[in-house]
């Protein structure tokens, strides 16, 4: 049994952590083995967040004067949270792809940046792509804007398109 001491400090460690999150999803766990426990929260510690089995009341205290606030207020039951700083969409898609292999594991809701998320919308948010995957796909636009201007510059001087114009200025 934890001394109140130590109780405190987890309290104030995991509200100084929620303090600083964009993203929290709380899920349930109960029935879940040892086994899938520990996949589960190295897939969460893989995209840079962290996973935390708490009491309601501790969760609660926690979440006081934090973006999780509404999240953690009157629990019930057996829960656990995600949370990351990093990409939201990172999180519910290493989430996802657990709850998908682990049927004993659900959401119950998340906050993401301030906004109350239901269940079907961390389903979504695990659809859309990575921060990672957009800059990217972002790059590879850049990229392909001046190669194309090349290109076509090229074949305007093989068709003689500049020649009129520039004895005329």
């Amino acid at each position: 049994m934890k001394k109140r001491s130590e109780k405190q400090q987890d309290l104030d460690k995991l509200k100084t952590e929620l303090a600083k999150v964009s993203t929290v999803i709380l899920s349930t766990f109960q029935g879940i083995t040892v086994e899938d426990d520990t996949k589960l929260r190295r897939a969460v510690q893989s995209v840079g967040g962290k996973y935390k089995v708490v009491k309601n009341t501790l969760a609660e205290r926690a979440g006081q004067g934090t973006p999780a606030e509404g999240l953690l207020k009157n629990l019930s039951g057996t829960n656990s949270i995600a949370y990351t700083q990093l990409d939201p969409v990172a999180l519910a898609k290493a989430l996802t792809k657990v709850a998908k292999d682990v049927p004993a594991f659900q959401f119950k809701s998340g906050v993401v940046e301030g906004r109350v998320i239901s269940i079907s919308e961390i389903q979504q948010l695990a659809n859309l792509p990575s921060k990672e995957e957009l800059i990217s796909k972002l790059m590879s636009a850049l990229n392909a804007l001046p190669r194309n201007l090349a290109v076509t510059v090229n074949e305007a001087i093989k068709a003689n398109k500049f020649s009129d114009q520039a004895k005329q200025v």
